[in-house]
């Protein structure tokens, strides 16, 4: 990796690596170190105690964020007839079936999400090993393979997020951007955290959320106490 720039290594002069912030105290030093000429994004990173070469320890749901991401978002639905038009409707930016199915073959991804009704999933799964490999592959466990394809279109536009643990027993997820502030941020991700936790499968043992870190899209990572996750949701959840 070659040498990181002057602002990068001013960032990462403030943040203490041997310390475990609370949410509060990293979310602000976040925001404090971010020094991009765009609005950066916020991500969380957990590492989880669970082993995902298990298929009783995948840790996969979704969110939807009380202040969205603030990225916009193109939303792809693979549906027919009454149910396209409801699509249409609702905001989605592509809808089709066998002609879009065709078009993402021949090599077109300009769209985010992916969303379809049960009855289009038997064509829909030839997509396969495209949308897989990228997370795009519509999925019941995320509700983006359903007949309620006006709720579906409508929770990824207003900032639903899905996140699934990757090999390495990690976690990653946007949880907004630098403009939204402290209390926005702090809110989005008590919201993640609560879905996270509820995600939890029962054949995980001991410690579930290891450690936890924040960081801007430039910006270095910054180590939470995991332990501060309650106090988090206590305090910030909008239930």
């Amino acid at each position: 990796m070659g040498r990181r720039g002057k602002k990068y290594r001013e960032a990462l002069a403030k943040v203490d690596r041997s310390k475990r912030y609370t949410f509060e105290e990293a979310v602000k030093l976040a925001l404090n170190t971010a020094y991009a000429n765009f609005d950066e994004t916020i991500e969380v990173a957990v590492n989880l105690g669970v082993d995902p070469r298990h298929a009783d320890q995948m840790v996969r749901g979704s969110v939807v964020l009380p202040h969205g991401t603030g990225k916009s978002v193109k939303v792809l639905v693979f549906a027919k007839g009454e149910k396209a038009k409801e699509a249409k409707e609702a905001g989605a930016d592509y809808v089709g079936d066998e002609d879009l199915i065709k078009k993402i073959q021949e090599g077109w991804l300009e769209f985010d999400r992916v969303v379809a009704t049960p009855d289009m999933m038997p064509q829909v799964g030839k997509l396969g090993k495209i949308l897989g490999p990228r997370g795009l592959m519509p999925s019941t466990k995320t509700g983006t393979v359903t007949f309620d394809i006006v709720k579906a279109v409508k929770d990824i536009k207003a900032g639903k997020v899905d996140f699934k643990v990757d090999r390495a027993g990690v976690v990653h997820a946007p949880i907004g951007k630098v403009s939204f502030g402290e209390k926005k941020i702090l809110e989005n991700l008590a919201a993640f955290f609560e879905a996270l936790l509820k995600a939890k499968p029962s054949a995980a043992k001991g410690q579930y959320i290891k450690g936890v870190a924040i960081s801007t899209t430039m910006g270095p990572g910054i180590k939470v106490d995991p332990a501060d996750v309650r106090n988090l949701i206590q305090k910030y959840s909008g239930d």
